[in-house]
């Protein structure tokens, strides 16, 4: 068929268009923000771009829109489709009938015989392995696609960000090291909380139907459409419905908010890590490693260079759930040890005159928290300067500003980026303004840490978007020594 996606450029619609177009249908699409690097990724791949959302573009005359939820009502091409009742669907529950679930295989195409043969390999009822959580999802994701990579699962995952191990975000299942003959049927998802679209207000995990869940952790976020904790527990006790009796939860032991959750009724099996009778890591080294531990006997032991609790618990998750998929703990273990984290988490993006610049998505208190934890683990003593914008909306509506001076307490500096706030940053950071800074304009935000930099300093940049490139302007300046 020929689907035509409203917000293509986002990661999670974009994995969406490179599915669809592996799989046979003819994918075009429209975002108001069309430029690289998504756009290249999608041109690539034969997507057809449009700027904007002028009602213009039926005239494609696609057999269904796909709608992402950055569209609202109001959005012109999107009130067109509405007036003329043209047949439209949430990015969820297309991927859900098409590629992870399907019914049977679509008969109408012009497609090549070969684009055909995609198709129909696509139309296979997918063992779908969901990771949920207000953090670490991709990460999380991307470790358990790796080890089933790694056992020669070969399996299909949409993940939003792009797992270094793979290089992509998105693709459709392979053919299984040991079984030429068939697809491998197993598909890992990041399974968001956010809602599915304007039409539809549930989390976007309820369409998943997944067979092996992870309940990676649970606060409170999303404050612009969740009214409390309450509300986001209910959300994932939809998810904890969807998960069949032969299933398997795997649950974050030391989360209350998880607890409550399950507590409200639960019919699958639960494997719980972080605790004494599940998974639990123990003998942690300087250097990142640790034992596997698996109701209190050893498994073996993971060898990397990944820091932080927050790592180690992403992996026992991600253990958990590649077992019920059926790979050994040993085998598991032995991927991990050739895991290379999801680019924007702790990445290093240069180093000059011995100052080193990173680049991370932390951008919830908790997350800043443990991001910058996990590089004071690293770096010991050196002085690290946290550059910090307030950027998704939660975040811009102050409900977690009260938060951030504690999420701080390990940086030596902190910068922060306070333009197109509801709030004054400066105020916020009040409790640590001692070696807090705020500014509004960008420039002014670069020039103050350029001017405090000083070698053997490691200067940690935390957005979930991309900052106004702050990173590589940062690097210019210190190359230019001001």
């Amino acid at each position: 068929m020929h689907i035509h996606i409203l917000g293509i450029c986002g990661t999670f619609m974009g994995g969406i268009a490179v599915l669809a177009k592996a799989a046979g249908h003819k994918v075009t699409g429209c975002d108001a923000n069309v430029y690289p690097p998504m756009s290249t990724q999608l041109e690539a791949q034969g997507i057809e771009l449009i700027e904007g959302f002028a009602p213009e573009q039926t005239r494609l005359d696609p057999d269904i829109y796909v709608i992402g939820n950055v569209v609202s009502r109001g959005n012109p091409l999107m009130e067109e489709i509405l007036n003329r009742g043209l047949p439209y669907i949430s990015g969820p529950q297309w991927l859900a009938e098409n590629i992870l679930h399907p019914q049977n295989v679509s008969e109408k195409t012009n497609a090549s015989s070969d684009a055909l043969g995609r198709s129909q390999n696509a139309q296979q009822r997918k063992w779908v392995l969901a990771v949920a959580g207000t953090h670490g999802k991709t990460t999380t994701s991307s470790m358990l696609a790796w080890i089933l990579e790694y056992a020669g699962l070969a399996p299909g995952f949409l993940i939003g960000g792009v797992p270094q191990n793979f290089a992509i975000s998105a693709r459709l299942p392979g053919v299984p090291r040991q079984d030429a003959d068939s697809l491998s049927p197993f598909f890992v998802i990041e399974a968001d909380e956010y809602d599915t679209a304007f039409f539809d207000k549930r989390s976007k995990f309820v369409h998943y139907r997944p067979r092996t869940a992870v309940l990676n952790n649970l606060e409170f976020d999303h404050a612009d459409i969740f009214a409390d904790l309450q509300a986001i527990e209910t959300q994932f006790h939809h998810l904890v419905r969807t998960v069949p009796g032969q299933g398997l939860i795997v649950s974050n032991g030391r989360e209350q908010s998880l607890e409550r959750v399950i507590e409200r009724g639960c019919w699958t099996p639960v494997e719980t890590f972080g605790t004494e009778s599940g998974w639990q890591a123990a003998n942690v080294d300087t250097g990142g490693g640790f034992d596997v531990m698996l109701n209190q006997r050893l498994q073996g032991r993971v060898r990397w260079d990944l820091l932080g609790e927050h790592n180690r618990m992403n992996a026992l998750a991600a253990l958990s759930a590649a077992r019920h998929a059926g790979v050994a703990v040993e085998t598991g273990i032995a991927a991990l040890g050739e895991f290379r984290n999801v680019k924007r988490r702790m990445e290093t993006r240069g180093i000059v005159n011995d100052i080193t610049v990173y680049d991370d998505f932390a951008h919830h208190p908790t997350a800043i928290a443990t991001t910058v934890a996990g590089l004071r683990a690293r770096v010991g003593n050196a002085r690290i300067l946290a550059v910090l914008e307030p950027r998704s909306n939660t975040m811009k509506l102050g409900v977690m500003k009260a938060a951030l001076p504690g999420s701080l307490a390990q940086a030596d500096q902190v910068f922060c980026y306070g333009a197109n706030l509801g709030w004054d940053a400066k105020e916020a950071l009040a409790p640590i303004q001692h070696k807090a800074l705020a500014f509004d304009d960008m420039a002014g935000l670069v020039a103050a840490i350029v001017a405090s930099a000083r070698p053997g300093d490691h200067i940690l940049v935390m957005s979930n978007g991309g900052f106004g490139g702050i990173h590589q302007q940062l690097l210019d300046r210190l190359k230019q020594g001001r």
